[in-house]
């Protein structure tokens, strides 16, 4: 039953604590609890929104931020939240729209607004929009280091490798501990043949602070290639510890990689029984983890394409479209596409030990398709 005692304020930060935990229905609950009593509260509707968003429940996500903004057409957390959900229905236009308003409004500058309208961009592949807006973000607050980590990530997103090295850099001395722009940085000191370098990195970042098998099983790898350390050397237990909780109990994911791997192990050049749909690869992005360099815009007469898999799923549209429907269509459709493309690509060879090419959409599907995963039918 609602409590006619606590303010629209208290319901919000008690959801907030749900939300926090990745409870999200416990923060709906409270939330629609709240705003029986609070029905104009812009405050709880737009937290309604944010929660709606986090269960990928985008339509109605859209609906609370426009109530929100039928009360207040001011509200800025509302234009923000409205403009995410818009760039989930492809509604790239308006969507800017909504972030334009907010520029009106003289908030162009805001830390926390322009890192959440930035990263919204970026999660959807708009990465020139993203580093524009963490560039202005830059000027306005070069001090801080998750801004300087945010046009890094930005920068590399666009193949400027040699940029989002420098701010990644800038970010650390800013903060040694901003441990997600470290690992970051490892990955691209790592890609580009500087192991030592990304060795370096990495040993700077406790176990505990690594949240991606990949940074993990590198570290080991490289302790070993490297310096000689016997894969059993009671250094190394931490990170084997670590990776331990990281896999924990094998996923679909896990399952569905591992008939690739014995398919390969069968025979290199025969296709796997069960060919996979890449769209089900994928698992778990960090923040830290680098997407691969980003590909070019769709020109209005590229060709379409159709792809195929076993199970009866199918692709359509140009080489980006298709990638975009493969990790629309996966558990974590808030990934960049140059991030979906580089985490497959990673996961495949280490099951594998096959190349798959993550530079550019059309070559990221050709290259599954050789290796029997999906069938390119036009």
């Amino acid at each position: 039953m609602a409590n006619p005692f606590l303010s629209s304020e208290e319901y919000d930060e008690r959801a907030h604590r749900f939300y926090e935990s990745g409870e999200y229905d416990q923060a709906l609950e409270v939330l629609n609890e709240g705003i029986i009593l609070h029905p104009d509260s812009t405050l709880l509707h737009v937290g309604i929104g944010y929660v709606r968003i986090a269960r990928e429940e985008y339509a109605w996500a859209r609906r609370s931020f426009e109530t929100a903004l039928e009360v207040d057409d001011e509200y800025e957390d509302a234009w923000v939240g409205l403009g995410e959900t818009l760039l989930k229905f492809g509604e790239i236009e308006d969507a800017l729209r909504c972030f334009a308003r907010i520029d009106a409004m003289g908030l162009s500058d805001d830390l926390e607004i322009g890192l959440a309208v930035g990263r919204a961009l970026y999660r959807e592949g708009l990465f020139t929009h993203a580093r524009h807006r963490f560039t202005a973000l830059v000027a306005a607050h070069p001090e801080h280091p998750e801004v300087a980590a945010a046009r890094g990530y930005t920068l590399h997103a666009l193949g400027d490798d040699v940029g989002a090295r420098r701010e990644l850099r800038r970010a650390l001395r800013l903060d040694p501990e901003l441990h997600e722009a470290r690992i970051y940085l490892s990955h691209l000191l790592y890609d580009r043949g500087d192991t030592a370098g990304a060795l370096q990195e990495l040993e700077r970042v406790p176990p505990a602070e690594h949240w991606d098998t990949l940074s993990v099983w590198r570290f080991i790898d490289l302790k070993c290639s490297l310096e000689g350390v016997q894969e059993g050397d009671a250094s190394l237990a931490p990170w084997h510890a670590r990776l331990e909780e990281l896999e924990g109990e094998p996923d679909e994911i896990e399952h569905l990689l591992a008939e690739v791997e014995a398919a390969f192990e069968i025979g290199s050049t025969e296709p796997a029984e069960r060919p996979l749909a890449l769209a089900e690869q994928v698992e778990r992005l960090t923040r830290a983890l680098p997407p691969a360099p980003s590909f070019p815009q769709v020109g209005p007469g590229e060709a379409a394409h159709r792809v195929s898999t076993e199970e009866g799923r199918v692709f359509s549209g140009s080489w980006e479209e298709i990638v975009v429907a493969m990790r629309d269509a996966s558990s974590h459709p808030g990934d960049s596409l140059a991030a979906f493309m580089l985490r497959s690509a990673e996961r495949v060879r280490e099951r594998t030990g096959r190349r798959l090419p993550c530079d550019d959409a059309e070559s990221f599907v050709r290259g599954i398709a050789e290796m029997g995963l999906v069938r390119i039918d036009s």
